[in-house]
């Protein structure tokens, strides 16, 4: 595409040299420039990508996209925009032949569910038959064909090559976890949503990394619903009322307490599973959720939202979410043995809450409680998850998450002045390994270990390194290697 033809639309505020280069490519990353590629300089909080200038051009850029003056050789193109970030998003759209504009792109964002209500959706519109891609923070999917993912909303070149690739194999309709990291650096501007959902806010993300306070973050939140055709906002929110003010499509609500066009009622929970009433202007009925929980009645109530709005039928929303599984959520972990294990991605005192009170309702054992907290996060965070383990779980084992940079013990020393506000017994245990270990080995019947915080992740960083580590995979690693020593004792005894 002849880059003239690429900008328009842009408005530069400044363009020399020659604009009918004909742009093979666009890149963000000078190591992957090539001949008559398109170097878009992305001022980074850790790098600026106007440093690396003279290396674009070493490799073969023909034009650059710019937002700060820069010195270069006449023959290079320079195109000066007051945002590189949003100039990004535009040119990768552009080249791209607007892809996300052939899809029924629906895009959730809110603190917390996004990714089970992704996971519902997709699943459901595959129970319908339709050919769904899935975006989020487990992993990109293209029907049943899995892609890693870096991060949980894509840069804006990654995510229209991403949507072009999906219109290739002949998606129908993508569901993607849209981040307010995303939102605020525009990495999904220039998409087009048919369907947008807010489910929820807490206090997270709040740093100097991310958002500079709670009006920032729901600002960025509030940025999808001036970009979709539709809304779907939990009206039983405290900040509900904000995004239905601001937003610039039809909105439709959903919730529990409060009334709605979609509401739940009757509600009933099971060990793994929540059943209840749903009225709504399309669909009316019993439905049962594979995923335990009041939170689970609310992801679903979204999901149910979405895929009538996406004309899918009542049998084909059910069958969905009575089978539905979503990795690192709620996940249980069959131990063959008389306790329960349960995986969970709670690393937040609110949503450790949800999971370790759902669990307390139906515990016929003990509820034991196991988590840590991650590096270079507030330390609010840490006294709030000791505190709310403290009062619910029956036991708690403090141990490590990703500790970063971070004194692993001093993280965990945190945690525990939280706890220490409750009569709630612990213990420290540094290695997650070994605390997950303790638990397994001294279990009692009926007890029910909860393992949050890290969920679906395979990995643990560390201030020096980045080690695989998956709680399911060391949950079973642990249950053979208990099973094996108990087998030998059994042998001993024999002989």
């Amino acid at each position: 595409m002849k880059l003239h033809e690429l900008i328009e639309g842009l408005n530069p505020n400044v363009i020399s040299g020659d604009c009918d280069l004909d742009i093979r490519d666009i890149v963000y990353d000078s190591r992957k420039a090539g001949k008559n590629s398109l170097f878009v300089c992305i001022d980074g909080s850790v790098v600026d990508g106007h440093a690396f200038i003279p290396e674009a051009i070493e490799n073969g850029a023909g034009a650059l996209l710019v937002e700060k003056e820069v010195n270069v050789p006449p023959n290079i193109t320079v195109i000066k925009v007051k945002d590189t970030r949003y100039g990004l998003a535009f040119v990768s759209d552009k080249i791209y032949d607007h892809p996300s504009r052939k899809l029924n792109l629906i895009g959730i964002t809110g603190t917390k569910g996004k990714t089970t209500t992704t996971y519902m959706i997709k699943h459901i519109l595959e129970d319908a038959g339709l050919k769904t891609g899935l975006i989020g923070t487990i992993q990109n999917m293209i029907g049943d064909e899995v892609l890693y993912a870096e991060r949980t909303t894509p840069e804006s070149y990654d995510l229209q090559a991403l949507f072009s690739e999906m219109c290739e194999k002949d998606v129908k309709s993508v569901v993607m976890e849209v981040s307010s990291q995303g939102l605020q650096l525009n990495r999904v501007s220039c998409s087009h949503f048919e369907i947008g959902v807010f489910t929820n806010l807490y206090k997270d993300h709040i740093s100097p990394t991310e958002h500079k306070d709670m009006e920032e973050y729901l600002n960025a939140k509030i940025k999808l619903f001036k970009m979709c055709e539709k809304g779907l906002v939990n009206i039983d929110s405290p900040y509900a009322a904000k995004v239905l003010a601001e937003a610039e499509c039809p909105i439709y609500t959903f919730g529990i307490e409060n009334d709605c066009d979609i509401r739940a009622y009757d509600i009933i929970k099971h060990p793994h599973s929540v059943e209840f009433q749903v009225c709504s202007p399309w669909v009316n009925g019993h439905i049962l959720v594979n995923i335990p929980g009041k939170f689970s009645v609310y992801n679903a109530l979204a999901a149910i939202g979405v895929c009538c709005l996406s004309g899918v039928s009542f049998d084909n929303i059910k069958n969905g979410l009575k089978s539905i599984s979503v990795p690192g959520r709620a996940e249980t972990i069959h131990t063959g043995r008389n306790f329960t294990v349960i995986v969970d991605y709670a690393h937040t005192a609110d949503s450790l809450e949800n999971i370790l009170s759902t669990v307390k309702d139906f515990s016929k054992g003990r509820v034991v409680s196991i988590f840590g907290c991650g590096g270079n996060k507030d330390k609010g965070r840490r006294f709030g998850m000791g505190e709310v383990s403290g009062k619910i779980a029956d036991f708690t084992v403090i141990t490590s998450d990703n500790p970063r940079s971070e004194d692993p013990a001093a993280i965990i020393n945190d945690i525990e002045t939280g706890i220490k506000k409750t009569e709630g017994k612990y213990i420290k245990i540094v290695d997650r390994r070994e605390a997950i270990r303790y638990a397994i080995e001294s279990a009692k019947p009926e007890d029910i270990i909860v393992i949050a915080g890290k969920g679906h992740e395979t990995y643990q960083i560390f201030k020096d390194k980045t080690i695989h580590f998956d709680d399911r995979e060391v949950v079973r690693e642990i249950l053979s290697e208990t099973a094996s020593e108990k087998s030998e004792e059994i042998v001993l005894q024999k002989e």
